[in-house]
C-alpha cells in the first residue's frame, strides 16, 4: 500500500507525523511525505522520502501578538487564513503528486489542505492527524474562503471531511468533537538533537525546564518570548536548576543569564522531560505531549491558537496551571512554579495522564488499521 503523508512547513505540525510514517515503512508500505520545497531538508533528516510539493511557504502572517485585539477567535481566523493562501500555493503540485504517485491513502496533518482537497478530487480515502484539544472550527471556514475558487472548480463550497481523524491526547482531555477520534498513542520524535550528558546523570536540586517551541520564539512581539531572561532571573530565587530548550540563534540575542541555567539550545524534550521536575511552556501540541508522557507537571502559558484550550485541558485535570497573557509576569510565573513543585497533586494528576496515554494504540497498531480506509470510503465534503 502506498502512503502519502501531508504537512505545512513547520517541525511543530510535521514532527507528529514522523512515528506514525516510520511505523508503516515498518509495515511494509511505500511512503512519502509531501511539503513546500524549502522544507524537504527537514523531512529528509527524519529518514523518510520526501518530494516538494511547490515553493516555499511565507509564515510572517502566522507569527501574531500574544494580545489580539479582536479577539482569540479572529486570531484563529486569521491563522486559518494563512493555511488557506498555502494550500492555494500548494494545490497544484499536490494534485501532480497524487495523479503520478498514486497513493492509496493520505495522512494529513489539521493545517495541511491542499491534501484532502486533492485526495477527494481524486477519491483517495484521507485521514487527519489532530493536533491540539481544541475544534479549531475558524481553520477550515477562513482557510474554505482562500480556497473559493479551488473548491467551486471541484464542485464544492467547503473543505472536504476526513475518513477519519487520528488523536493523540489522553482521551480524558479531548472535548466533545473528538468523540469519534481514533486513538494514538504520541511518540516524541525531536529531529536532530543530541541528548546532553547531564540528563544521564542525577540531579541534586529540582530542575525545571523552559521551552516555547519552534514558532513563538521568532517573534519578539509576543509577552512570553519577549521575557525569557526576566522570568529566568525570576525562577533562579527558587533554588532550582533551570534548562532553556531554546534555539542558539534566538538565544544569543539575551543579556547573560544567571549560572543556575543548565544549557541554552536546541535539546531532544522527551529525554530531558524524563530527568526534570516540572516543565514551563506555550502550551503546543508536542511539548504538552511530551510533559504528559513524562508525568510532568505543567506551567502552560499560551500564545495563541490551540494552545489555550491545551493548557486549559491540563490544568482541568489537576496536572498543570494554565497563566492567560494578561496574568503572565516573571514574579507569577516563579510562584506557580513553586506551587507545582510543591504541591504533590499536580504530580499525581500528572501521572493519571500518563498512564493513560500508555493504553493509547501505538503507531505500529494505527498503521495496520489505515488498510481498511482504503475499502472504508472516502472523505465528505461537510
Amino acid at each position: 500500500m502506498r502512503i502519502l503523508f501531508t504537512t505545512v512547513a513547520l517541525p511543530g505540525h510535521f514532527f507528529p507525523l514522523v512515528p506514525l510514517a516510520w511505523a508503516c515503512r515498518a509495515a511494509g508500505h511505500e511512503v512519502l511525505v509531501l511539503s513546500a520545497a524549502d522544507f524537504v531538508p527537514t523531512v529528509l533528516g527524519s529518514g523518510l522520502p520526501a518530494a516538494s510539493s511547490g515553493p516555499g511557504e511565507r509564515f510572517a502572517d502566522l507569527v501574531a501578538d500574544d494580545r489580539p485585539s479582536a479577539g482569540l477567535a479572529e486570531q484563529r481566523a486569521a491563522h486559518g487564513r494563512v493555511f488557506g493562501r498555502m494550500a492555494a500555493r500548494s494545490l497544484p503540485g499536490t494534485s501532480v503528486v497524487m495523479r503520478t504517485w498514486q497513493p492509496d491513502v493520505v495522512v494529513s496533518e489539521r493545517a495541511e489542505f491542499a491534501g484532502p482537497l486533492a485526495a477527494w478530487h481524486l477519491g483517495i480515502p484521507q485521514v487527519e492527524l489532530h493536533w491540539g484539544v481544541a475544534a479549531l472550527p475558524e481553520y477550515r471556514t477562513a482557510a474554505a474562503k482562500e480556497l473559493s475558487v479551488q473548491l467551486a472548480a471541484r464542485g464544492l463550497d467547503v473543505l472536504p471531511r476526513p475518513a477519519a481523524v487520528l488523536n493523540p491526547w489522553p482521551p480524558s482531555l479531548r472535548l466533545p468533537h473528538a468523540a469519534g477520534h481514533t486513538g494514538i498513542r504520541p511518540l516524541a520524535y525531536n529531529g536532530e538533537a543530541r541528548v546532553p550528558d547531564w540528563v544521564l546523570r542525577r540531579r541534586r536540586r529540582p530542575r525545571v525546564c523552559l521551552t516555547l517551541g519552534t514558532v513563538v520564539p521568532r517573534t519578539g512581539r509576543n509577552q512570553v518570548a519577549g521575557s525569557v531572561p526576566e522570568i529566568v532571573a525570576a525562577l533562579a530565587d527558587l533554588g532550582v536548576e533551570i534548562v532553556i530548550a531554546v534555539d542558539d540563534r534566538i538565544a544569543a540575542g539575551w543579556p547573560p543569564l544567571p549560572p543556575e541555567v543548565r544549557h541554552v539550545g536546541r535539546m531532544p524534550l522527551s529525554p530531558v522531560f524524563a530527568a526534570c521536575d516540572t516543565a514551563i511552556h506555550h502550551g503546543g501540541q508536542g511539548t504538552a505531549l511530551t510533559a504528559i508522557e513524562a508525568a510532568l507537571p505543567q506551567l502552560v502559558l499560551p500564545v495563541f491558537d490551540d494552545q489555550f484550550d491545551n493548557g486549559a485541558a491540563i490544568a482541568a485535570a489537576g496536572a498543570g496551571i494554565r497563566l492567560l497573557p494578561s496574568e503572565i509576569a516573571p514574579a507569577a510565573i516563579a510562584a506557580h512554579c513553586e506551587e507545582l513543585l510543591s504541591g504533590p497533586g499536580y504530580r499525581r494528576a500528572a501521572q493519571v495522564l500518563a498512564a493513560e496515554l500508555a493504553e493509547e494504540p501505538t503507531p505500529i497498531e494505527v498503521a495496520e488499521t489505515l488498510a481498511g480506509l482504503v475499502t472504508g470510503g472516502i472523505a465528505n465534503a461537510a
